[in-house]
C-alpha cells in the first residue's frame, strides 16, 4: 500500500478520534511508524468498545491492515538516508589524508609570509607600546 493511502486512512481516523474522544494524533507519523500506529489502533478500539462507536473501530481496523503490510520494507529514518547519500558522494577522509604530501614550510617561504615579513621596513625593532594604552595590544 502506498504511503499516501496510509496517510488518508490515518487522517480519517485522526478526525474521528478528535471528534469523538478529543484525542489529537500525528497522521504522517501514524502512516510510517508501526509502533505509533499500533498504539493508536489499540486506543481507538478501546474507545470504540467503551463508547459504542462502530465507525471508530472500522477505521482502526483499516489502519491496522494498512500498516501491517508484510511486503513493504520499513522506511529508513531521514538521518540515515542523508548520511548514506553523503557517504556515497564523498567517503569519510582519514585524519591526515588532506595534508599528507604538503610541505607548508616551502610554500610559506615562497609566499613572503615567513617571520621575516613581520619586521618593519627599516630593519629595526618595532616599538608598538606607544600606540596602545598601558602597552596592551
Amino acid at each position: 500500500m502506498q504511503t499516501s493511502e496510509k496517510i488518508a486512512i490515518a487522517a480519517h481516523l485522526h478526525v474521528l478520534l478528535r471528534r469523538k474522544t478529543g484525542r489529537v494524533t500525528d497522521t504522517e507519523w501514524m502512516a510510517v511508524n508501526a509502533e505509533y500506529a499500533a498504539a493508536i489502533v489499540r486506543f481507538a478500539r478501546t474507545k470504540a468498545e467503551e463508547d459504542g462507536h462502530a465507525d471508530l473501530a472500522e477505521w482502526a481496523n483499516k489502519l491496522a491492515m494498512a500498516v501491517a503490510d508484510p511486503g513493504e520494507r520499513p522506511p529508513r529514518p531521514l538521518v540515515q538516508t542523508a548520511l548514506a547519500a553523503l557517504q556515497a558522494v564523498a567517503p569519510t577522509p582519514t585524519r591526515h589524508s588532506a595534508f599528507a604530501h604538503t610541505d607548508f614550510g616551502a610554500e610559506r617561504a615562497d609566499s613572503g609570509l615567513g617571520p621575516e615579513s613581520l619586521q618593519p621596513a627599516g630593519g629595526g625593532k618595532r616599538d608598538d607600546t606607544s600606540k596602545y594604552v598601558g602597552g596592551l595590544r
